[in-house]
């Protein structure tokens, strides 16, 4: 009864905490949009456009008024739900991102599960024998995987895949010559819904370059958590005395040393989440994948302010969330913690 009561106190201690840090992220993102150069102004009208004309639209938007009324504005909608208006196209912020998120948690979704199980098939297999060949090909994946640049190698990918074997799209989310499925925003499960399998294998080519190279390259943090705290594991007093009980070494590995190891595994689950956004941007552009990543980089090349600063919330908002989640199920599987 305790440890619920401890575990209860903590959690609850950080969803309290939870909207303190969305508010320094989105105080952090308005102010750093006002300090960076350029003018949202030039961006709409252009740097030609008579003075007359960028001082009505400045008004119109805002713009001129004093930053702290600016600021009080933004946390005054923010607090209402309101992510404010599109400076480039007068549409809701809301409803561009509802429009962008579904592409990238259905790329980042799948992108994590590629990641996970090559990631951890790979850390396991030197297992065996350690310092070996298969141990050391392992280790080298990990490091060579993490320390890829994600635009160079989803364009080696792409000129490889795509444009000497021809065998997938070099980019989009859909084929052009077919109509995307309505409904969830999730093509796959919209095609899967629908039936139409011809949807399904249309969403499936484009979206395997894109999956397959953040997969691959968030495996090696997968690869290099299991390796370390699967060897901690192995050397640790328990493993030793369920082996001085005469316990195969298969039966020592597989029920005592690799739960333990995965459970920080889970917890670096849950930074993944936010290496995956900063590493979905560079791969939704290279891919042209119509995401949240994609869209806030034609934000901030337009000074689009509400755009930008929505995009931030909410993907901030998804991370922490994630980050809680994760911290109850390891706080609820490992019961050497204490609160």
């Amino acid at each position: 009864m305790s440890r619920r009561s401890d575990l209860a106190r903590y959690l609850a201690s950080r969803l309290a905490l939870a909207p303190v840090m969305l508010w320094l992220i989105a105080s952090l993102v308005f102010l750093l949009l006002r300090v960076a150069p350029g003018d949202p102004i030039d961006a709409l009208l252009g740097t030609r456009a008579p003075e007359a004309a960028r001082a009505a639209l400045r008004a119109q938007l805002g713009l001129d008024r004093p930053l702290a009324e600016q600021y009080g504005r933004f946390l005054g909608h923010l607090l209402r739900g309101d992510l404010g208006t599109s400076l480039t196209n007068g549409e809701p912020v809301t409803r561009l991102i509802q429009a962008s998120l579904p592409a990238s948690l259905e790329l980042g979704v799948v992108a994590l599960l590629l990641a996970a199980v090559v990631g951890l098939a790979v850390g396991f297999s030197g297992i065996a024998r350690p310092e070996g060949r298969l141990d050391l090909a392992g280790r080298l994946y990990g490091i060579g995987t993490y320390a890829l640049p994600p635009f160079w190698a989803a364009m080696v990918v792409q000129l490889v895949f795509a444009v000497w074997l021809g065998w997938l799209p070099v980019g989009g989310r859909f084929p052009a010559t077919l109509m995307p499925p309505q409904g969830t925003g999730f093509y796959l499960l919209d095609s899967l819904l629908a039936g139409d399998w011809q949807q399904l294998v249309g969403s499936l080519r484009h979206l395997v370059l894109p999956a397959a190279t953040l997969g691959l390259l968030l495996s090696g943090i997968f690869t290099n958590a299991l390796r370390l705290n699967l060897r901690r594991a192995l050397g640790s007093d328990y493993v030793e005395a369920a082996r001085s009980r005469g316990l195969s070494e298969r039966r020592v590995v597989l029920h005592h040393a690799l739960p333990n190891a995965l459970l920080p595994v889970l917890t670096i689950t849950g930074i993944t989440v936010a290496s995956l956004i900063g590493g979905a941007l560079l791969i939704e552009v290279t891919y042209s994948w119509p995401g949240i990543a994609f869209r806030l980089q034609e934000a901030i090349a337009q000074r689009d302010y509400p755009l930008v600063q929505g995009i931030v919330v909410v993907v901030a908002a998804l991370v922490v969330l994630v980050s809680v989640l994760v911290d109850m199920v390891v706080a609820l599987l490992d019961p050497r913690l204490r609160f």
